[in-house]
């Protein structure tokens, strides 16, 4: 008997291969879409079809290659869903891009995708420990309340689009600092919550059945409530500002279990949004299209409601089943590549394709969430979560806003919307998830005995 060792297990072959199967099967259904929008619009098949479903294939086989290396315990349903749903968001755009909008382009959006796939192998090769993001809480906080500011700081002319204040643009050059500023501070928000979760959790005066938090400990949440609608007032931007508010209640609500806090945080909100409409126009103007979106006044100006009502009629002629890949009309609907992807794709794959792909983020969502139970120690768990609610959160926002279950924000679907800010920033964040995933779920080393045989554990 030689000297016990210490070795990590290996993954098994067959756990690998049925994560790479999973892979080249999204990449089969995307290239199905692709050549159904062919079928559908021309009645045959694209001539381009063969050189875009090598590049998606390959891309994601790159991606595969990396995760395999650097993180193989990961969770082998993150990368084939994203790749799916990414790749429907390309085909989709294709389309459009058919139809002649402007500004749709297939090509542009592939390019962005592979560098989302750099950026994504970028992360898992650069952080190979996740829990040094922790020693950086502070950092990130300023790092994302910069991001968030600059647009706002900006002239009109070169932050300013559709009349939000969320962009840099120099020369043919633009970014949406936001974005990544997303990220840095979902990181402060997991780290400052775990040293102070404790006082947070601790409960004042009690208010029928619920445990109300001491009137010290409100300071973190009207310090977050007061960016959040200063980024609605300053930037226009109601999105971001939802989006960050939401985050921030929810993690806390993961560190403190306590119900109070998003009671709390939902009454502020809403008050503040609402006394913003009062006092500052654009804010009411907001508010206006999505409470009175019929009104002739609003619609016929060919702005305004304009590209609410145009998108939800797109959805209502799409019915159960759709019109069927190329056979819609989404040059009708205003950035139907970007802000309205979503309706798009209800018009040519009915309710049916809505529901499965909102299956898809559910599902990616959940996996994050899993991976959030199985931590073993309390930042990634915080971090793991807020990544995954902050997901779950902006397929919400954005399709509560085309429905018209809530105001319209400007958020763009992710993965799917043309762009590359958003592309970029949503695959560095499921590295961020697939890194944690890995952590989670690697086994302890195994003890070695003898002339180097392992014993492989399988789950």
């Amino acid at each position: 008997m030689t000297a016990v060792e210490a070795t990590p297990v290996p993954m098994t072959a067959k756990r690998r291969g049925a994560q790479l199967g999973m892979l080249a099967f999204a990449v089969l259904i995307v290239m199905g879409a692709y050549a159904s929008v062919g079928l559908g619009i021309n009645g045959k098949v694209p001539s381009g079809m063969l050189g875009y479903g090598l590049g998606l294939g390959g891309l994601m086989l790159a991606a595969y290659l990396v995760l395999a290396k650097w993180a193989p315990w990961a969770d082998p349903l993150l990368l084939p869903l994203v790749t799916l749903v990414n790749g429907i968001g390309l085909v989709m755009i294709y389309r459009i891009e058919l139809a002649g909008q402007a500004g749709a382009s297939a090509t542009n959006q592939l390019m962005w995708t592979a560098l989302g796939v750099v950026m994504f192998s970028a992360t898992l090769i650069v952080l190979k420990d996740h829990r040094a993001l922790q020693r950086l809480t502070y950092t990130a906080g300023f790092v994302g309340v910069v991001l968030m500011a600059i647009p706002a700081l900006l002239p009109g002319s070169l932050s300013e689009v559709q009349g939000a204040k969320i962009w840099i643009r120099i020369g043919g050059f633009s970014i949406q600092p936001g974005e990544f500023a997303k990220l840095a501070l979902v990181v402060f928000f997991a780290g400052y919550l775990v040293a102070k979760r404790d006082v947070l959790a601790l409960a004042g005066r009690r208010l029928l059945f619920i445990d109300l938090p001491r009137a010290r400990d409100l300071g973190p949440v009207l310090i977050t409530w007061g960016f959040a609608i200063a980024t609605l007032v300053l930037e226009k931007d109601l999105g971001t500002s939802l989006l960050l508010f939401g985050a921030f209640i929810a993690m806390l609500y993961i560190a403190t279990q306590r119900t109070s806090w998003v009671l709390i945080g939902i009454l502020l909100f809403v008050g503040g949004a609402f006394l913003a409409g009062q006092v500052f126009s654009h804010v009411e103007a907001r508010f206006n299209v999505w409470l009175h979106a019929e009104d002739p006044a609003l619609y016929d100006a060919g702005g305004g409601s304009y590209q609410l009502m145009q998108g939800m009629f797109a959805m209502g002629s799409g019915g159960i089943l759709g019109t069927g890949l190329g056979q819609g009309y989404p040059k009708l609907i205003p950035l139907s590549f970007s802000d309205f992807i979503f309706s798009a794709t209800g018009e040519e794959l009915g309710l049916t394709g809505l529901m499965a792909i909102l299956m898809i983020y559910a599902l990616i969502v959940q996996r994050g969430l899993r991976t959030s139970l199985a931590a073993r120690d309390p930042f990634t768990k915080l971090l793991a979560g807020g990544l995954s609610f902050i997901l779950a959160w902006q397929v919400f926002i954005i399709v509560g806003g085309v429905t018209r279950l809530i105001p319209l924000t400007g958020l763009v679907t992710p993965f799917m919307s043309a762009g590359g800010s958003a592309l970029l920033a949503n695959w560095m964040l499921i590295a961020l998830l697939v890194r944690m995933s890995d952590a989670a779920r690697r086994p302890p080393p195994q003890a070695i005995q003898d002339e180097g045989m392992t014993q492989v554990m399988q789950r």
